[in-house]
């Protein structure tokens, strides 16, 4: 059923509006000064704000943007950077750092191949694994070697494991003449390489 939207006064003021036609163009002019207010009120303090308001807000927005903008890009660099540092110390790892397992003889055979070449002999040697404070991945490697052989001879083994593939640190050299030994030095090495352990699953 459809519903009558008729509004009506009631009818005290039916009654004082037929009979004073001047209150009938005051509400009329009440009404058009409330509208005319609201309306003046939207032109000057739009909701959103003014203009200048909204330019301001939109350089702000914008200047936020970019320097945004600039420190993602700087944040791309930087994992860039990390990224090209990880792989350069995994190469720098898988290329001179030994496992543990195969250390020893490794050593050993690069020791015993350097003084051959160089003319000196090996003697006895011995190893030594020491933990590394902060991480479990990796140990230090200690050798003590000692050799025989003559001054040129030793100058030959150093340059040999000064261009060896390996990360051998030299540590302490003790070259002690022999006792009637012609020209003939007893040489004790110590060095220190890295190791790999072994991971654990």
């Amino acid at each position: 059923m459809p519903r009558s939207f008729n509004f009506r006064i009631p009818g005290d003021w039916r009654v004082r509006l037929a009979r004073d036609p001047k209150l009938v163009a005051r509400v009329c002019l009440g009404i058009l000064l409330l509208a005319n207010l609201m309306a003046a009120y939207a032109v000057f303090r739009p909701v959103g704000g003014s203009a200048e308001e909204l330019d301001a807000q939109i350089a702000s927005l914008q200047s936020t943007r970019q320097r945004r903008q600039m420190e993602l890009q700087r944040m791309r660099q930087l994992v860039s950077r990390i990224e090209q540092a990880r792989s350069t110390g995994d190469d720098f790892l898988g290329k001179y750092f030994a496992d543990r397992r195969t250390a020893s003889s490794s050593i050993v055979s690069e020791l015993d191949g350097a003084a051959k070449d160089a003319g000196m002999k090996p003697k006895e040697r011995s190893f030594a694994y020491d933990p590394i404070e902060g991480t479990d991945q990796f140990s230090m490697m200690t050798v003590v070697a000692n050799y025989e052989g003559t001054y040129g001879d030793l100058l030959q083994f150093v340059n040999k494991l000064d261009k060896s593939q390996r990360f051998l640190i030299l540590d302490t050299l003790v070259a002690t003449p022999q006792q009637g030994g012609q020209g003939m030095l007893n040489v004790q090495v110590k060095f220190n390489t890295f190791v790999k352990e072994a991971m654990q699953l």
